[in-house]
């Protein structure tokens, strides 16, 4: 037994060690941004859940924050725990550049939202569907936002051991303003998870998010957390 606990041990530690390079060989001059990503889901009973999320966001590697993420929210599930409905808020403080320049701008943005998620199997494949709407107060300005999300969740089963611990995950996510600029961004999101336990599971990936004039590389480290 102790044999088989250190194998999974050492299993784990090499796949974060793998997914980790990328971030390591970033320079801090890199445009390759990193984002560390906690979400958890503390369920109440079996229908009301709390949701609570951390993200911290930068520029390139590590050390040069981007942003900073915090999102909460109570959630009622149906249907057999399928669907989910949730009224969140969400803090966020954005470091953006001036222009060209190193000089930095602090914005805060306060954010209410509404969300609706739906869970489907087809085969071993979960899929996640995610809508959700936003109203955005970012300093003195206000903003409305919908966003829908399209997940995939397959499982990599070994067959000596008819286990399914490693997973591949895959997104893609759209993002439409109220504004003159209706299209906001699209993420595109490839990644690989390690299920620790039924309650904990580490995933880490590549993202790219499209804008309207330009695209921006990202490396995700996500911790997903239900207690």
């Amino acid at each position: 037994m102790r044999n088989i606990y250190m194998k999974k041990k050492a299993s784990l530690v090499a796949l974060i060690i793998v997914l980790m390079l990328p971030v390591f060989a970033q320079s801090q001059e890199s445009d390759f941004g990193n984002w560390l990503i906690y979400i958890g889901n503390k369920k109440l009973n079996q229908k009301w859940n709390i949701h609570n999320e951390v993200q911290y966001r930068n520029y390139n590697a590590i050390g040069d924050l981007e942003q900073l993420l915090l999102r909460t929210g109570l959630g009622y599930s149906f249907n057999e725990n399928k669907n989910n409905i949730l009224l969140g808020y969400g803090y966020i403080l954005s470091e953006n550049y001036v222009g060209n320049t190193d000089e930095k701008v602090s914005v805060n943005e306060h954010r209410i939202f509404q969300q609706f998620t739906s869970k489907q199997n087809v085969g071993l494949v979960k899929l996640n569907h995610r809508y959700r709407f936003e109203q955005r107060f970012v300093e003195n300005d206000f903003k409305m936002r919908f966003r829908y999300f399209l997940g995939l969740n397959i499982p990599l089963i070994n067959k000596e051991k008819d286990k399914n611990n490693y997973y591949l995950s895959a997104y893609n996510e759209i993002f439409i303003n109220s504004k003159s600029s209706v299209f906001d961004r699209n993420r595109v999101y490839l990644g690989l998870g390690y299920n620790i336990n039924k309650n904990l599971k580490l995933e880490a990936g590549y993202m790219n998010q499209f804008f309207e004039t330009s695209s921006r590389d990202q490396f995700n480290i996500i911790t997903f957390f239900t207690f």
